[in-house]
Protein backbone atom coordinates (compact mmCIF):
# COMPACT_ATOMS: atom_id res chain seq x y z
CA UNK A 1 0.00 0.00 0.00
CA UNK A 2 1.29 3.42 -0.93
CA UNK A 3 2.41 5.56 2.02
CA UNK A 4 1.31 9.20 1.79
CA UNK A 5 3.61 12.13 2.50
CA UNK A 6 1.63 12.78 5.69
CA UNK A 7 2.28 9.21 6.81
CA UNK A 8 5.98 9.58 6.01
CA UNK A 9 6.10 12.65 8.25
CA UNK A 10 4.39 10.71 11.03
CA UNK A 11 6.81 7.79 10.84
CA UNK A 12 9.83 10.10 10.66
CA UNK A 13 8.76 11.97 13.78
CA UNK A 14 7.83 8.80 15.66
CA UNK A 15 11.20 7.25 14.81
CA UNK A 16 13.01 10.39 15.94
CA UNK A 17 11.14 11.22 19.13
CA UNK A 18 9.36 8.01 20.13
CA UNK A 19 5.88 7.99 21.75
CA UNK A 20 5.08 11.21 23.62
CA UNK A 21 2.45 9.98 26.09
CA UNK A 22 0.12 12.92 25.63
CA UNK A 23 -2.29 14.00 27.33
CA UNK A 24 -0.39 14.21 30.67
CA UNK A 25 -2.59 13.44 33.69
CA UNK A 26 -2.39 13.61 37.45
CA UNK A 27 -1.23 10.39 39.13
CA UNK A 28 -2.71 10.09 42.61
CA UNK A 29 -0.05 7.60 43.67
CA UNK A 30 2.91 9.85 42.86
CA UNK A 31 1.17 13.20 43.29
CA UNK A 32 2.53 14.40 39.94
CA UNK A 33 1.26 15.15 36.47
CA UNK A 34 2.72 12.38 34.32
CA UNK A 35 2.99 11.32 30.70
CA UNK A 36 2.22 7.74 29.61
CA UNK A 37 4.22 6.96 26.44
CA UNK A 38 2.73 4.24 24.28
CA UNK A 39 -0.30 3.68 26.52
CA UNK A 40 -3.41 4.85 24.70
CA UNK A 41 -5.86 3.54 27.30
CA UNK A 42 -5.99 6.97 28.94
CA UNK A 43 -8.30 8.52 29.97
CA UNK A 44 -9.39 5.55 32.05
CA UNK A 45 -12.38 7.14 33.78
CA UNK A 46 -14.75 10.12 33.76
CA UNK A 47 -12.58 12.11 36.15
CA UNK A 48 -9.56 11.89 33.85
CA UNK A 49 -11.74 12.86 30.89
CA UNK A 50 -12.99 15.88 32.82
CA UNK A 51 -9.42 16.84 33.73
CA UNK A 52 -8.48 16.79 30.04
CA UNK A 53 -11.44 19.02 29.15
CA UNK A 54 -10.41 21.62 31.73
CA UNK A 55 -6.83 21.42 30.51
CA UNK A 56 -7.98 21.90 26.91
CA UNK A 57 -9.76 25.12 27.88
CA UNK A 58 -6.83 26.37 29.95
CA UNK A 59 -4.25 25.71 27.23
CA UNK A 60 -5.81 28.26 24.89
CA UNK A 61 -3.16 30.89 24.04
CA UNK A 62 -0.61 29.71 26.58
CA UNK A 63 2.07 27.09 27.20
CA UNK A 64 1.46 23.75 28.87
CA UNK A 65 3.84 24.75 31.67
CA UNK A 66 1.43 27.53 32.65
CA UNK A 67 -1.52 25.13 32.40
CA UNK A 68 0.17 22.68 34.76
CA UNK A 69 0.51 25.43 37.37
CA UNK A 70 -3.18 26.29 37.04
CA UNK A 71 -4.22 22.64 37.22
CA UNK A 72 -2.12 22.17 40.34
CA UNK A 73 -3.83 25.14 41.99
CA UNK A 74 -7.23 23.68 41.17
CA UNK A 75 -6.16 20.33 42.57
CA UNK A 76 -4.71 21.78 45.78
CA UNK A 77 -8.01 23.57 46.35
CA UNK A 78 -10.06 20.42 45.66
CA UNK A 79 -11.55 22.17 42.63
CA UNK A 80 -10.82 19.71 39.84
CA UNK A 81 -14.18 17.99 39.75
CA UNK A 82 -17.39 19.08 38.09
CA UNK A 83 -19.36 19.34 41.33
CA UNK A 84 -16.71 21.35 43.15
CA UNK A 85 -16.13 23.70 40.22
CA UNK A 86 -19.86 24.28 39.93
CA UNK A 87 -19.86 25.39 43.57
CA UNK A 88 -17.22 28.06 42.93
CA UNK A 89 -17.81 31.52 41.50
CA UNK A 90 -16.16 32.51 38.22
CA UNK A 91 -14.10 34.99 40.24
CA UNK A 92 -12.74 32.27 42.51
CA UNK A 93 -11.93 30.00 39.56
CA UNK A 94 -10.17 32.91 37.83
CA UNK A 95 -7.97 33.41 40.88
CA UNK A 96 -6.98 29.73 40.92
CA UNK A 97 -6.14 29.59 37.22
CA UNK A 98 -4.34 32.92 37.01
CA UNK A 99 -1.09 31.35 35.77
CA UNK A 100 -2.82 30.19 32.56
CA UNK A 101 -3.36 33.76 31.31
CA UNK A 102 -6.65 35.33 30.22
CA UNK A 103 -7.88 33.85 33.49
CA UNK A 104 -11.12 35.82 33.74
CA UNK A 105 -12.23 34.74 30.27
CA UNK A 106 -11.16 31.16 30.86
CA UNK A 107 -13.06 31.03 34.16
CA UNK A 108 -16.20 32.08 32.28
CA UNK A 109 -15.51 29.44 29.62
CA UNK A 110 -15.19 26.77 32.31
CA UNK A 111 -18.49 27.86 33.85
CA UNK A 112 -20.13 27.70 30.42
CA UNK A 113 -18.80 24.19 29.85
CA UNK A 114 -20.09 23.08 33.26
CA UNK A 115 -23.62 23.87 31.99
CA UNK A 116 -23.07 21.60 28.97
CA UNK A 117 -25.47 18.66 29.20
CA UNK A 118 -25.75 17.40 25.63
CA UNK A 119 -24.19 14.42 23.92
CA UNK A 120 -20.54 15.21 23.26
CA UNK A 121 -20.22 15.86 19.54
CA UNK A 122 -18.24 18.44 17.62
CA UNK A 123 -21.43 20.30 16.74
CA UNK A 124 -22.68 20.42 20.33
CA UNK A 125 -19.30 21.48 21.73
CA UNK A 126 -19.04 24.34 19.24
CA UNK A 127 -22.32 25.68 20.63
CA UNK A 128 -20.63 26.29 23.99
CA UNK A 129 -19.31 29.83 24.38
CA UNK A 130 -15.51 29.82 24.45
CA UNK A 131 -15.04 26.50 22.68
CA UNK A 132 -13.79 26.80 19.11
CA UNK A 133 -12.70 24.11 16.64
CA UNK A 134 -9.26 23.51 18.19
CA UNK A 135 -10.58 23.13 21.73
CA UNK A 136 -13.52 21.01 20.58
CA UNK A 137 -11.20 18.69 18.67
CA UNK A 138 -8.85 18.47 21.68
CA UNK A 139 -11.78 17.36 23.82
CA UNK A 140 -13.01 14.83 21.29
CA UNK A 141 -9.59 13.33 20.60
CA UNK A 142 -7.98 13.30 24.02
CA UNK A 143 -10.92 13.16 26.43
CA UNK A 144 -13.23 10.92 24.37
CA UNK A 145 -10.88 8.94 22.10
CA UNK A 146 -12.70 10.01 18.96
CA UNK A 147 -10.70 9.95 15.69
CA UNK A 148 -10.68 13.67 14.98
CA UNK A 149 -7.36 15.21 13.98
CA UNK A 150 -6.47 18.30 15.97
CA UNK A 151 -4.96 21.29 14.18
CA UNK A 152 -3.04 23.82 16.24
CA UNK A 153 -0.59 26.66 15.59
CA UNK A 154 2.41 24.29 15.61
CA UNK A 155 0.82 22.04 12.98
CA UNK A 156 -0.05 24.99 10.72
CA UNK A 157 3.47 26.42 10.98
CA UNK A 158 5.19 23.08 10.27
CA UNK A 159 2.98 22.24 7.31
CA UNK A 160 3.33 25.72 5.80
CA UNK A 161 7.13 25.48 6.01
CA UNK A 162 7.19 21.99 4.54
CA UNK A 163 5.20 23.37 1.61
CA UNK A 164 1.78 21.82 2.08
CA UNK A 165 -0.96 23.97 0.57
CA UNK A 166 -4.15 24.51 2.59
CA UNK A 167 -6.67 27.29 2.98
CA UNK A 168 -8.27 26.81 6.40
CA UNK A 169 -8.40 24.80 9.62
CA UNK A 170 -10.89 22.35 8.14
CA UNK A 171 -8.91 22.05 4.90
CA UNK A 172 -5.73 21.06 6.74
CA UNK A 173 -7.68 18.77 9.06
CA UNK A 174 -9.19 16.97 6.07
CA UNK A 175 -5.75 16.51 4.50
CA UNK A 176 -4.55 14.70 7.64
CA UNK A 177 -7.70 12.65 8.08
CA UNK A 178 -7.80 11.63 4.41
CA UNK A 179 -4.13 10.58 4.55
CA UNK A 180 -4.19 8.49 7.74
CA UNK A 181 -6.04 5.44 9.04
CA UNK A 182 -9.08 6.51 11.06
CA UNK A 183 -7.46 5.68 14.40
CA UNK A 184 -7.55 7.95 17.45
CA UNK A 185 -4.25 6.45 18.66
CA UNK A 186 -2.43 7.62 15.52
CA UNK A 187 -4.12 11.03 15.64
CA UNK A 188 -3.23 11.37 19.32
CA UNK A 189 0.40 10.45 18.78
CA UNK A 190 0.87 12.43 15.57
CA UNK A 191 -0.46 15.63 17.10
CA UNK A 192 1.78 15.20 20.14
CA UNK A 193 4.81 14.66 17.88
CA UNK A 194 4.02 17.83 15.93
CA UNK A 195 3.78 19.73 19.22
CA UNK A 196 7.20 18.38 20.21
CA UNK A 197 8.71 19.49 16.91
CA UNK A 198 7.00 22.88 16.89
CA UNK A 199 7.83 23.67 20.49
CA UNK A 200 11.52 22.76 20.41
CA UNK A 201 12.71 22.84 16.78
CA UNK A 202 10.28 24.37 14.27
CA UNK A 203 9.92 27.50 16.37
CA UNK A 204 9.29 31.04 15.14
CA UNK A 205 13.06 31.11 14.60
CA UNK A 206 13.50 27.49 13.46
CA UNK A 207 16.48 25.26 14.27
CA UNK A 208 16.58 23.59 10.87
CA UNK A 209 19.88 21.83 11.56
CA UNK A 210 18.11 19.83 14.29
CA UNK A 211 14.94 19.01 12.37
CA UNK A 212 14.17 15.37 11.46
CA UNK A 213 12.08 16.66 8.53
CA UNK A 214 14.74 19.00 7.11
CA UNK A 215 15.37 17.00 3.93
CA UNK A 216 11.76 17.27 2.83
CA UNK A 217 11.09 20.81 4.06
CA UNK A 218 10.88 23.72 1.61
CA UNK A 219 11.83 26.20 4.32
CA UNK A 220 15.02 24.32 5.28
CA UNK A 221 16.04 23.93 1.63
CA UNK A 222 15.51 27.47 0.40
Amino acid sequence: MMVSNIQKIYYALLSHYGPRGWWPLFNEKTGRIEYHPGDYSFPKNDQQSFEIVIGAILTQNTSWKNVEKAMEELRKNNALSKANLEALSAEKIAMLIKSSGYHNQKAKKIKEYLRFNKETTRESLLQVWGIGPETADSILLYAHKQPVFLIDAYTKRIMERIGLLFTSYSDLQNIFMDSLPKDYKIYNEFHALLVELGKNVCKKEPLCDKCPLARSCNYCNR
